[in-house]
């Protein structure tokens, strides 16, 4: 499997000459930094995944079209195979397992957080649904300013166009699965 890294490589390089974007323009848009931006085309970088959220919004794209790779008609994905992103000082694992694609508006992913992770999300696209189902261990979950507490066998679904955060507050590791849906609108 592709190195997650290279897959953002190839494609920030991709939109940036499709839109005929400079790197000076990119960072205009994105708020991240010339010098950074060209280490991820070079794959002399590995974005966190706030670097990837501030390039696809300034993009104006969803935050997987950067992770988007050729998909066969079936595909077996495995952990083991999986380049997590990291948050937190690795603190915060997100496993990206499929992707937004055109027949599917959703991301699925995978997440870990170790005791005391925290991770503040930027909202996602206006319309956007986030469903999250807890595993093991406790998550603590604020959207719009309103903690949610869950414990494993727990889920929750909530609109993700507005910031949130996640944390764990507990002593063992938190492990969630969790679904980003994008309307159509």
């Amino acid at each position: 499997m592709e190195k997650i890294h290279g897959i953002i490589s190839h494609n920030l390089k991709n939109i940036r000459d499709k839109r005929k974007l400079s790197l000076d323009d990119l960072s205009s848009l994105t708020g991240v930094s010339k010098s950074l931006l060209r280490q991820i085309e070079k794959e002399e970088s590995n974005p966190t995944i706030s670097t990837i959220w501030k390039i696809a919004d300034g993009l104006k794209i969803p935050f997987t079209s950067l992770m988007e790779r050729e998909i066969p008609q079936t595909e077996i994905v495995r952990k083991s195979e999986i380049e997590p992103l990291i948050e937190d000082n690795g603190l915060y694992r997100l496993f990206p397992y499929f992707s937004l694609e055109d027949q599917k508006p959703f991301e699925l992913y995978s997440v870990e957080l170790e005791p005391r992770a925290t991770l503040d999300a930027n909202s996602h696209h206006s319309g956007a649904i986030e469903c999250i189902t807890v595993f093991s261990g406790t998550l603590s979950l604020t959207v719009n300013e309103k903690e949610h507490v869950l414990q494993a066998g727990d889920s929750i679904k909530f609109k993700a166009d507005t910031p949130h955060t996640y944390s764990n507050p507990g002593s063992e590791m938190t492990k969630l699965s969790m679904i980003i849906y994008y309307s159509e609108s």
